[in-house]
């Protein structure tokens, strides 16, 4: 019977597993046994998914990129190129570990720039953004942009990936692409204010319009 996603002939796809309508895996990629993965995901080439983890819906993971025991990553969440995410705090070879993985979240919406390291244990928040090559040891709060390594908070990023700068008098950031409105609820907590946190995109803001450089100062890059 025709399955309802797609697996390239050159993947691995072990059962038992539980696959969304409309995902695609691609060449050389391996989905081990009893996995958990929503609709309409993307794995890129090369992507090794171990036994266990769970993955929401519309998650895009590129190239080269293994996803490890222990992981959940929730809706709307971006992978880039040859990330890394960890499971063992401290991994021996002749220490086997196998029932002590630690649990990583990658809340819905954040996205993890090429080559960035998530050691486990930690918590990324929604919509925030990890910088290419950036080391991430410590949870990341909302829509917060981390950069460097050890990953340092560098600022807040809206929803569509931008960084929030020069609020109002009411300290109200606006998104310069979406034109959506956030504001830092309490110290340390950025809130959209004109949706509700488990609410999708507008299908109207859904599609990007505008290239990076031409809204964002030199200054402001995402680093």
């Amino acid at each position: 019977m025709e399955k309802p996603y797609y697996v390239h002939p050159s993947a691995y796809v072990d059962e038992p597993v539980e696959i969304g309508a409309g995902t695609k895996i691609w060449h050389f990629s391996h989905v081990m046994k009893n996995v958990r993965i929503g609709e309409r995901c993307v794995f890129g080439q090369n992507v090794n998914i171990d036994s266990g983890v769970i993955i929401g819906n519309n998650v895009k993971v590129q190239n080269n990129v293994s996803i490890y025991t222990g992981l959940v990553i929730e809706d709307d969440v971006f992978l880039g190129p040859s990330c890394v995410l960890t499971n063992v705090t401290n991994p021996r070879s002749q220490v086997l570990r196998h029932s002590l993985y630690e649990t990583t979240l990658l809340k819905r919406g954040c996205s993890i720039g090429a080559n960035a390291t998530i050691v486990c244990g930690v918590i990324v928040g929604r919509y925030a953004f990890i910088g290419s090559g950036s080391v991430v040891t410590k949870n990341v709060p909302d829509y917060a942009l981390i950069i460097g390594v050890p990953g340092k908070q560098a600022g807040w990023v809206s929803r569509h990936g931008l960084p929030l700068k020069n609020p109002d008098k009411k300290g109200v950031y606006v998104c310069p692409e979406s034109g959506l409105k956030y504001k830092e609820i309490e110290k340390g907590v950025m809130r959209c204010i004109d949706l509700d946190e488990e609410a999708p995109l507008p299908e109207d803001l859904r599609a990007g319009k505008v290239f990076y450089d031409d809204i964002v100062h030199p200054g402001d890059r995402l680093k």
